[in-house]
């Protein structure tokens, strides 16, 4: 007989990028005084069928019980276990620009798990400016920094013909997340995770339903 481990299949990342908006909609029911939910009520309030919460869920555990449905804290918590909310994670901005300069002064990251540290800009008018209590550091400064800091999370608020250039540079200093601004897809090594936040991207993909003819 084998005394091999047998590799546990892996979760689907599109599971995996629904589980925040699960989170999210808990958060809320939970600051409105809401003990419990079910996944009919999960999926009413996010348009998805309460079989695929129930099915997405099922990857990690069983949260629920028949008739009772789900304690909204106690699901709230498995969440951010499972996507390592429970603890602080410190990011690096890159630009500080007008849009590096809204991320800086965002309330909603430390909320939610995430606390914006540094900020570094190649404009040096621009370095030495605080942005939401965080002082703009130069663009010579980004390798010590994130090598000594450990950072692995990065905001990309660089126009796109210096995204990619940045965005090697982080990936040498050891960030293994990044989240892209910039209007241009990046290339990045497996291990990295890149997501990208483009809202032109977002009015084009909802143009295609809209009544042209009313414009």
């Amino acid at each position: 007989m084998s005394n091999s481990l047998v590799a546990m299949p892996a979760i689907p990342d599109i599971v995996i990028g629904r589980l925040p908006l699960y989170l999210r909609a808990l958060i809320y029911m939970k600051n409105q005084g809401q003990l419990t939910t079910s996944s009919n009520e999960l999926g009413r309030r996010l348009g998805m069928s309460s079989a695929q919460i129930r099915k997405d869920l099922s990857h990690f555990g069983e949260f629920g019980k028949q008739g009772t449905g789900y304690h909204i804290n106690y699901l709230v918590d498995q969440l951010r276990q499972i996507l390592k909310l429970d603890q602080e994670w410190r990011v690096a901005v890159i630009g500080a620009g007008f849009l590096g300069h809204a991320l800086a002064n965002y309330n909603g990251f430390i909320h939610r798990g995430f606390h914006i540290s540094w900020i570094f800009d190649s404009d040096i008018t621009k370095v030495g400016e605080d942005m939401g209590g965080v002082v703009v550091q130069p663009m010579d400064e980004l390798e010590e920094t994130i090598a000594r800091e450990g950072t692995q999370i990065a905001l990309l608020a660089v126009p796109a013909e210096r995204a990619q250039a940045v965005t090697d540079r982080l990936v040498k200093t050891g960030v293994q997340a990044i989240l892209n601004y910039a209007p241009i897809n990046l290339t990045v090594p497996p291990d990295v995770q890149v997501g990208y936040s483009d809202p032109v991207v977002q009015l084009q993909h909802m143009t295609y339903y809209l009544d042209a003819s009313r414009s």
